[in-house]
């Protein structure tokens, strides 16, 4: 059976974004980038909300083909054209793009399924409203947060509407010489 793993990026006060959606704030380098290469060469499934799919959608198919691209970009630019991916959203139409599933109203009974016909990982990436909806039908499996060393106040939470506690096993750190550190943990079920 697959699982979902939330990858994500947070202030160290728990917010995925800034209230206008804004993740200037974010750290990459190429430290992240060859960790973050490494972790996702483990997978051939993505899944995304609308919004991130069309962000992503609108730089990597074409990121690693550029003149100026860089290392990462190659990289992840090849994984994300091979990748199957997955998409929430009520109003994309599915035929619109390559390789890719959009999953309507009835998301939790299909991600269910998808889940028992994968065996491997399906990374949920960003799309914080996605991983709230998959958070409160309990199928997100691990969650790996890259914790950026900036306070942000207030803007879109990376955990919301939890309704019950929920025990977590740590699997993973990694601090990076940025400050940034990742958190490698598994729902306990």
């Amino acid at each position: 059976m697959g699982k979902i793993v939330l990858f994500m990026h947070q202030s160290l006060d728990g917010f995925a974004a800034g209230t206008k959606g804004e993740m200037n704030w974010i750290h990459v380098d190429e430290e992240i980038f060859d960790f973050v290469e490494e972790r996702i060469g483990k997978t051939d499934t993505a899944i995304y909300g609308r919004k991130t799919f069309e962000m992503m959608e609108g730089y990597w198919p074409t990121a690693g083909d550029e003149p100026d691209a860089s290392k990462h970009d190659k990289v992840h630019s090849a994984w994300y054209k091979k990748a199957h991916k997955v998409v929430l959203s009520n109003t994309l139409n599915q035929a619109s793009f390559t390789n890719t599933t959009v999953i309507g109203k009835d998301y939790a009974a299909a991600l269910r399924k998808l889940k028992q016909e994968t065996t491997g990982e399906m990374l949920l990436f960003g799309s914080p409203s996605t991983a709230h909806a998959l958070l409160a039908e309990n199928l997100i499996d691990e969650c790996w947060l890259f914790v950026n060393p900036v306070l942000l106040g207030e803007g879109i939470p990376v955990f919301k509407g939890i309704k019950q506690r929920q025990s977590l096993k740590l699997l993973k750190t990694h601090v990076f010489s940025s400050g940034v550190v990742c958190l490698g943990h598994e729902v306990v079920r």
